[in-house]
C-alpha cells in the first residue's frame, strides 16, 4: 500500500495496524436509526447523550438493503487517531494545519477515476438514490437518510473559482436533496446565489468516502481560508499528494477521483423544498451541540443526475454531535486562531484546543505564554481576537502554560485555584454566534438577544497575574525518565 494512490482505502489499512483504532462487524444492521444508535455505544463520543464513549472506528460489513456497500462510522471521532493518519502529534495538530494553509498543495486532473467503475444515470427506469446510496439516519425522528460527510464541490459561474464545503443533505425523493447551506461565509453558497441570480442551476458533485486529509482540510473558512481559495489545496499539503480531479460524466463541474461515491447534480434556482417533507418531525438531525436541529422549511434543492461509485464502495457517515465533528471542525478553527493570534501578537498563544464539550466550534482553550508584567492583559486580547474572526466561538478560557490544555480536569483545576469570578470573568452581550445554540433566543434572554442566533459571549481568564507566579508554583515531583519500567 505505500506507493498506493492516497485514498480511504490506503488510510483504512494503515489504520487496521494500529492496535484499537478499528473494528468491523458482519452482524446485520438497519440503517434506520439502528446503524447510529448501535455506534453511539461503542465509539461516539463529543456531545453525544450518554452513556457514549471514543472507541475505534468502526466498518459495518452488513448493512439491511445494501448488499454491495459497507457503511464506516468514527473514522476521525478520536483526536489522537486523526494525529495517527496524519504522522502527527496530536497535541500540535492546529499548527501542522497552519502550515498545510500557507504551502497548500493544488489538485491535478488525473486519468485514473476509480469513482467512475460503477455508474447511474438519473435517465435509468430504476434510478433511485434511496437505494443507491446508504445514507443512514441517526435517530427515529431524523427528516430522512442524511448524507452527513459529502464534500460539495462546486465553482463560480465564469470557472474562474471553486470551493469544497460539506453540508447536511437529505434523502428527499429519488432523484432530489435538500441541502442546507448556513447563510453566510460558505463559498459555495455564494456561487450559488451568483447562479440563482442568474436563474440557472448550479453544477455540482457530492463527494463521500474521502481520506481524513480531505474531509478536515476542506472545513477551513474565511478569514483563513477567503473566497477563491480552494481547500483541496490543505489537503494536498496535509498528506503530501495532490488531490485527484477527474471530469463529471453528466455535469460541466469536477469529482473527486478516488472517492468511494460521487452524485452528480445540480442546485436547482430558485427552488426550495420543506426538508421534512417526508416525516413532519420537525426536526432534521442532530447536530453538533448535541440537540436535533430544526427542519428548515426552505432548504435548497439539488436535481441528481447520476451515482457513481467504486467497485464493493464505502459510504462514510459521521453522527452529528460526536467526536467525528470535533475534529472536523475544531481542529481548522485551532489553526486559524493560532493563525490569527500569532500575526497580532506573536509568541504570546501558544496552542489552541476546542474541546468537546462546544463541539469544536463553541469553546475554545487558549494556552498564554506571558514573558514579563507588561504582558499582563494580553490573554485578555487574544480572547477578543479569537471572537472578532470566529462568530460561532462562544466561551474562552484562558491558561497559564504548565497547564494541559487536552486535559479537562487540568483546565477547571486552573478555574478553581486561578480563578476569582469577580475579576476574572468577562461577557460579551449582543454578539452573534451559531445559530444552532438552542439557548440563542429572545424568550431565553430578553435583554441581550434581539434575535435568534445572538449571544452573550464568556471568556474565563484562568492565567496568573504576573507578578504572582511565584505563588501558584505547582508542586515539583522528581522527574522519573524510565518510570514505565515500573509497569513490567
Amino acid at each position: 500500500m505505500v506507493n498506493d494512490p492516497y485514498d480511504l482505502r490506503k488510510v483504512l489499512a494503515e489504520l487496521k495496524t494500529h492496535a484499537n483504532q478499528y473494528h468491523e462487524t458482519n452482524v446485520a444492521v438497519n440503517p434506520n436509526a439502528e446503524l447510529a444508535g448501535v455506534y453511539r455505544y461503542i465509539g461516539a463520543g463529543g456531545t453525544v447523550k450518554r452513556p457514549t464513549q471514543e472507541g475505534p472506528a468502526m466498518m459495518f460489513n452488513n448493512v439491511e438493503g445494501f448488499s454491495d456497500t459497507k457503511v464506516l462510522m468514527g473514522l476521525m471521532a478520536n483526536r489522537r487517531r486523526v494525529g495517527l493518519m496524519f504522522h502527527h502529534d496530536y497535541q500540535t495538530l492546529g499548527k501542522f494545519l497552519n502550515t498545510a494553509v500557507e504551502k497548500p498543495i493544488p489538485p491535478v486532473m488525473v486519468t485514473d477515476a476509480p469513482t467512475h467503475e460503477v455508474v447511474h444515470k438519473a435517465t435509468d427506469p430504476d434510478f433511485d438514490i434511496r437505494k443507491l446510496v446508504a445514507a443512514p439516519t441517526n435517530t427515529p425522528e431524523d427528516a430522512g437518510p442524511y448524507i452527513t460527510v459529502g464534500v460539495v464541490l462546486g465553482s463560480n459561474m465564469a470557472k474562474t473559482m471553486s470551493d469544497v464545503t460539506i453540508h447536511r443533505m437529505v434523502l428527499e425523493d429519488k432523484d432530489k436533496l435538500g441541502i442546507y447551506i448556513m447563510p453566510g461565509g460558505r463559498h459555495i453558497g455564494a456561487f450559488a446565489k451568483e447562479y440563482e441570480a442568474a436563474n440557472k442551476p448550479m453544477p455540482i458533485t457530492i463527494n463521500i468516502g474521502l481520506d481524513p486529509a480531505i474531509t478536515i482540510g476542506c472545513t477551513f473558512e474565511p478569514p483563513t481560508t477567503p473566497l477563491g481559495y480552494n481547500e483541496l489545496g490543505v489537503a494536498g499539503a496535509i498528506r503530501q499528494e495532490a488531490v485527484g480531479l477527474t471530469k463529471a460524466l453528466t455535469v460541466d463541474e469536477n469529482a473527486i477521483a478516488r472517492s468511494e461515491f460521487t452524485l452528480e447534480g445540480y442546485i436547482m434556482p430558485n427552488e426550495r423544498m420543506q426538508e421534512d417533507i417526508n416525516t413532519q418531525t420537525g426536526k432534521a438531525m442532530p447536530e453538533f451541540p448535541g440537540y436535533d436541529g430544526d427542519a428548515n422549511p426552505a432548504v435548497q434543492v439539488i436535481k441528481v443526475t447520476a451515482v457513481t461509485h467504486r467497485k464493493h464502495p464505502i459510504m462514510q457517515s459521521v453522527i452529528g454531535p460526536s467526536e467525528e465533528h470535533v475534529s472536523m471542525a475544531g481542529i481548522p478553527t485551532e489553526a486559524s486562531i493560532l493563525e490569527l493570534t500569532d500575526r497580532a501578537i506573536p509568541g504570546k498563544v501558544l496552542n489552541v484546543y476546542n474541546p468537546p464539550a462546544g463541539g469544536g466550534k463553541l469553546m475554545t482553550i487558549m494556552q498564554i505564554h506571558k514573558d514579563d508584567a507588561a504582558d499582563e492583559g494580553i490573554q485578555r486580547q487574544a480572547a477578543l481576537l479569537a471572537f472578532s474572526a470566529f462568530k460561532e466561538l462562544k466561551t474562552v478560557i484562558l491558561v497559564d502554560e504548565d497547564v494541559d490544555i487536552f486535559d479537562m480536569n487540568d483546565v477547571m483545576w486552573t478555574v478553581n485555584t486561578r480563578f476569582q469570578a469577580d475579576q476574572d470573568l468577562m461577557i460579551l452581550p449582543g454578539m452573534r454566534n451559531h445559530p444552532l445554540d438552542p439557548s440563542e433566543r429572545p424568550e431565553y434572554d430578553l435583554k441581550s438577544i434581539r434575535t435568534r442566533g445572538m449571544s452573550s459571549k464568556l471568556v474565563i481568564d484562568g492565567t496568573v497575574p504576573f507578578d504572582m507566579r511565584e505563588q501558584f508554583e505547582r508542586a515539583k515531583f522528581k522527574p522519573v525518565a524510565d518510570w514505565e519500567k515500573y509497569l513490567k
